[in-house]
């Protein structure tokens, strides 16, 4: 984890809770998560910029077609992305809102390095792996479904957090979220689960 000033660690582990928790749920939201910091990751590169693509078609002359892409739909990229976006979880913490006792998983540092101000608004809950799992989760969940997150760049599919956590994995498909329809305005609507075909939840 990131340095965070001694103080306000000691204050976090002073106020955290223990108690019971759905770890179905946990998976659900470290999935929609990691879609979340994939596209503040891919957002994050230029969006003009084209690289080239080759295929093994060749033209009539024999030459190789090749054509241009953005970066944010290039394979090797967004797979370059995926080896290190669950990093990112190492921040992560669990905890419930004060408002409505929903379990929700956040970072503990804002953009700017401070304290994440939500840590007034949640009961931060006690994690005797000091919230490792979050990162195990998310290795898990890039593991299994690396092929199918990348397909859902590289064929522009809307929706992709939705499309991920709640029609290929279905570790969601019990828990509804306001922010699933998350990312983007690609130009695919519809959407065929029965493509990828069933997968066992983790």
């Amino acid at each position: 984890m990131r340095f965070l000033p001694f103080f306000g660690l000691c204050l976090i582990i002073a106020k955290a809770e223990s108690k019971e928790i759905d770890l179905h749920h946990v998976k659900c939201l470290v999935c929609r998560e990691t879609m979340n910091e994939l596209e503040n990751a891919v957002l994050k590169a230029n969006p003009n910029k084209l690289i080239d693509v080759g295929n093994f078609r060749m033209d009539a002359e024999g030459n190789t077609i090749h054509k241009k892409i953005p970066l944010s739909q290039s394979e090797t990229h967004i797979t370059i992305l995926l080896d290190h976006i669950c990093d990112k979880l190492t921040d992560y913490v669990r905890a419930t809102r004060k408002s409505d006792n929903q379990l929700v998983i956040f970072n503990l540092m804002d953009p700017s390095g401070g304290m994440n101000p939500m840590m007034s608004e949640v009961d931060v809950i006690q994690d005797g792996d000091l919230n490792k799992s979050l990162e195990y989760y998310c290795r898990d969940i890039v593991n299994e479904f690396e092929e199918d997150i990348v397909s859902l760049y590289v064929d522009k599919i809307s929706n992709k957090k939705k499309v991920l956590c709640t029609e290929i994995s279905r570790l969601c498909e019990n828990y509804t979220d306001n922010q699933d329809n998350d990312d983007d305005d690609d130009d695919v609507d519809n959407y065929d689960s029965n493509f990828y075909g069933d997968k066992d939840e983790l």
